[in-house]
C-alpha cells in the first residue's frame, strides 16, 4: 500500500513539474508557435493536466483512507492539496479561459496576475505533495521491525 501511496504523488509532482514549468513557457519559445496556437495548446494541456491532478487526487484519497491509513498529517495535507486544486480548476482555470477567448477572439484583456496566481497554486500543490510524502514515509523502526529501529540480531 506504501508503494502505492508514494507512487500517486510522485506521478502528479512529475506531471506539474513537466507541463506547468517546462512545457508551458517553452511552447511560446518554438519557432512559427503562434500566440494563438501556443495559447490553444496551453488551454488544452493544462485542462489535460488538471484533469489528471483530479483523477490523482482522488485515487490518493481513496489509498489514503485504506488501512492503514495514513497519519493525521498526511490527512490535513490531504485536505488542503483538495482546496488548491479544486480554486485552481474552479476558480483561476475558467478566469484563464476567459481571458484566452478575448485574446483568440483578436482582443485585448488587459493586465492580469491570473497565470501568476495559477502558477503560486502549481508551487503550493507540489509543496504539499511533498509534505504528504514525508508524512506518510515509513518510520523507522517500523522499517527495521523492532522498536528501537536496528535490525534485530
Amino acid at each position: 500500500m506504501h508503494t502505492l501511496r508514494a507512487a500517486l504523488p510522485g506521478v502528479w509532482i512529475g506531471v506539474i513539474g513537466a507541463l506547468g514549468f517546462i512545457e508551458t513557457p517553452l511552447k511560446f519559445l518554438a519557432p512559427g508557435v503562434t500566440t494563438p496556437i501556443a495559447l490553444g495548446i496551453g488551454r488544452l494541456v493544462l485542462t489535460a493536466a488538471d484533469l489528471l491532478g483530479v483523477a490523482l487526487l482522488i485515487a490518493i484519497t481513496i489509498v489514503s483512507l485504506l488501512r492503514p491509513r495514513v497519519p493525521r498529517a498526511g490527512l490535513i495535507a490531504l485536505g488542503a492539496l483538495w482546496v488548491v486544486l479544486l480554486a485552481q480548476v474552479a476558480i483561476v482555470r475558467p478566469l484563464l479561459n476567459a481571458r484566452t477567448d478575448i485574446i483568440l477572439a483578436g482582443g485585448d484583456p488587459g493586465e492580469s496576475a491570473l497565470h501568476v496566481v495559477y502558477i503560486v497554486a502549481d508551487l503550493i500543490l507540489l509543496v504539499l505533495l511533498v509534505a504528504y510524502l514525508v508524512v506518510i514515509r515509513p518510520r523507522r523502526d517500523a522499517v527495521a521491525g523492532t522498536p528501537g529501529g536496528s535490525p534485530a540480531t
